[in-house]
């Protein structure tokens, strides 16, 4: 199904939650709305599903007008045929699994035997079908996810809206549950809306990614497009780029490539990005792309071998984390902020205070603005 947001302003008092926001989602599409807190992506959700009456704007789900403030319409929640999964779960503890599941089709006067072989089905699907009988209070915190999963999709929503859903449990089974849920997102062709503040989440699971900041969109693309040429610096700090370095664009060199002064001992560095001579920048490198090798070694240790337009530059070994198939190092050099690197040559590990090359290509030094 659907839906398209066009002009969405929400304030509380002198406030503004959400600033004149313009989305449209695909039918059958996940879009992750992903900012910090207070940035309006929860409000934008709570407005698409009722719980937020918008101070402006529209909002079309399919060919139904759900809200629409020059023309006072406002459907009410229930009657906007969606689903939510809020991070407090709201399950039922007094209830079975089946009971707290079948809860929505009873609202809606479900015939009995239909109710049976829809909630069953549903439990299948997010494999509880075997704890159906069991009580609440005996459920862990992921098969209570589950559960509130599960009673959110059984009425066979428009939509499906998901508030940080995953925020309550703990790293591995955060993990492992992200993928359950697009599984079953998939399968089903559900358009969803799903909010978190965590990057790791959003690069998994969306089809795109709406970057928020201050009520605005940011940036809309896909995890990919984002993640290797996000629009400004907030963008790329949300996302997690772990280096990013002030710097002054001093000059051009070979016609395609932009000098950049790094730090105030003199460090150049050279970037595919063009940038206005004279201007102040960010420099973002991820650390993937920071290649670690010893001194004057003609390869350096990573996924790929520098080109000639690379900088090299030595560094100091200040921590070395070996982490199973790479090693992440945090080097410094001259007087400019650290570096963390990642090396995929996990047979020699260089120790804390070693003096080692930093090479980065030209291409994986981004030039962005610091909006």
């Amino acid at each position: 199904m659907r839906i398209s947001v066009e002009r969405l302003t929400k304030r509380f008092g002198d406030v503004v939650a959400v600033d004149d926001l313009n989305l449209d989602i695909a039918d059958g599409e996940l879009i992750v709305l992903l900012g910090p807190s207070g940035c309006g992506k929860t409000t934008t959700m709570r407005s698409i599903i009722g719980l937020e009456a918008p101070t402006t704007g529209r909002i079309v789900v399919g060919d139904t007008t759900v809200f629409d403030g020059r023309q006072a319409i406002n459907v009410p929640t229930n009657k906007r045929k969606m689903g939510m999964v809020f991070q407090s779960y709201a399950i039922w503890p007094h209830k079975t699994v089946f009971e707290n599941v079948s809860y929505p089709l009873e609202r809606q006067g479900v015939a009995r035997n239909e109710i049976e072989a829809r909630v069953n089905d549903t439990l299948e699907m997010v494999g509880l079908a075997h704890l159906s009988d069991r009580g609440a209070t005996l459920l862990s915190g992921g098969q209570m996810q589950r559960v509130a999963l599960a009673r959110s999709v059984v009425a066979r929503p428009r939509v499906l809206l998901l508030d940080e859903p995953l925020s309550n449990l703990d790293a591995k089974l955060r993990d492992h549950l992200r993928f359950e849920l697009r599984e079953i997102q998939q399968r089903l062709g559900i358009t969803t809306v799903y909010v978190t503040h965590d990057q790791t989440e959003a690069l998994a699971l969306a089809d795109r990614i709406a970057v928020m900041k201050d009520g605005k969109i940011i940036q809309l693309d896909t995890p990919n497009a984002i993640y290797r040429n996000p629009a400004n610096t907030f963008v790329a700090d949300f996302l997690g780029v772990g280096n990013i370095l002030p710097g002054r664009v001093t000059g051009r060199r070979d016609g395609n490539l932009t000098e950049v002064a790094v730090g105030t001992g003199g460090q150049t560095l050279l970037s595919a990005t063009p940038a206005e001579i004279g201007s102040d920048t960010n420099i973002c490198i991820r650390p993937e792309h920071v290649l670690i090798a010893a001194q004057g070694s003609s390869a350096p240790a990573g996924p790929a071998t520098a080109p000639a337009t690379a900088n090299v530059w030595p560094v100091t070994v200040r921590v070395a984390t070996f982490l199973g198939n790479h090693v992440r190092y945090l080097v410094e050099f001259a007087d400019s902020a650290p570096l963390h690197a990642i090396s995929y040559d996990t047979d020699r590990i260089f120790a804390s205070g070693s003096v080692v090359d930093a090479t980065i290509s030209a291409e994986h030094a981004q030039l962005l603005a610091k909006a």
